[in-house]
């Protein structure tokens, strides 16, 4: 794992006060970076693997959206002090698209295979998300139409990739889910601009390569 340094480091990374920590990260993204987020919903305090959600069948217990909705999403420094003073433990959910990233996102295990080949190959990343069950590989904002292009020109892609796009969203560290701890597998470099990622065409190319290499195949979820 690459590690951020100083200032970065503490407001990013290891956690020694988790609930101050999270409101520090999610000023980072919104008021640095530039990146609208919200609070995530919570998961449930009577079951840390459920989802705080109505839904008991949620996919995605506490890292997503739901009051409020996605669409409240915000770089105003004052309304994301307002939620975290309110609900210091909730997690950083990123609205991706617009003038954020979005991301490509795949299995945990297949996905630290791919890195490792797309390193080999010198495949330039920027920051690498993690949960416990998947990566994502934030890249520059995309369309739909953009998308649509990209994935009809390939003869095969995987079914275990998913696309983070305009309208989506994505846990970012150091948020705790349902699930377990979102932290960073590529960490952003340290400095004050919004972090570097690459376009959304190469990352697939190079994965989607990576991913139909003998031994490296993910699963189809």
């Amino acid at each position: 794992m690459r590690e951020i340094l100083g200032k970065r480091r503490r407001l990013l990374s290891q956690r020694s006060d988790g609930r101050r920590e999270l409101i520090s990260a999610a000023l980072t993204f919104a008021t640095e970076w530039q990146w609208p987020v919200l609070p995530g919903v919570a998961a449930d305090p009577e079951g840390r693997d459920r989802c705080g959600c109505p839904d008991p069948e949620c996919t995605v217990p506490g890292a997503h959206p739901f009051d409020p909705g996605l669409l409240a999403a915000t770089t105003d420094a004052r309304m994301v002090r307002w939620w975290w003073a309110n609900r210091p433990a909730a997690p950083i959910v990123l609205a991706t698209g617009g003038k954020a990233p979005c991301a490509v996102s795949l299995p945990a295990l297949p996905a630290a295979r791919a890195l490792g080949a797309l390193d080999r190959g010198g495949m330039r990343l920027g920051p690498v998300v993690a949960s416990p069950t998947r990566w994502a590989i934030l890249v520059q904002p995309y369309s739909l139409e953009q998308l649509g292009e990209l994935l009809y020109a390939k003869d095969h892609v995987p079914g275990s990739l998913r696309f983070h796009g305009e309208g989506g969203y994505l846990a970012l560290p150091p948020s705790e889910t349902a699930q377990g701890e979102i932290r960073w597998e590529r960490a952003p470099l340290p400095g004050s601009a919004s972090p570097w990622v690459p376009d959304v065409e190469a990352v697939v190319d190079a994965v989607v390569e990576a991913l139909t290499r003998t031994g490296v195949s993910a699963p189809e979820l």
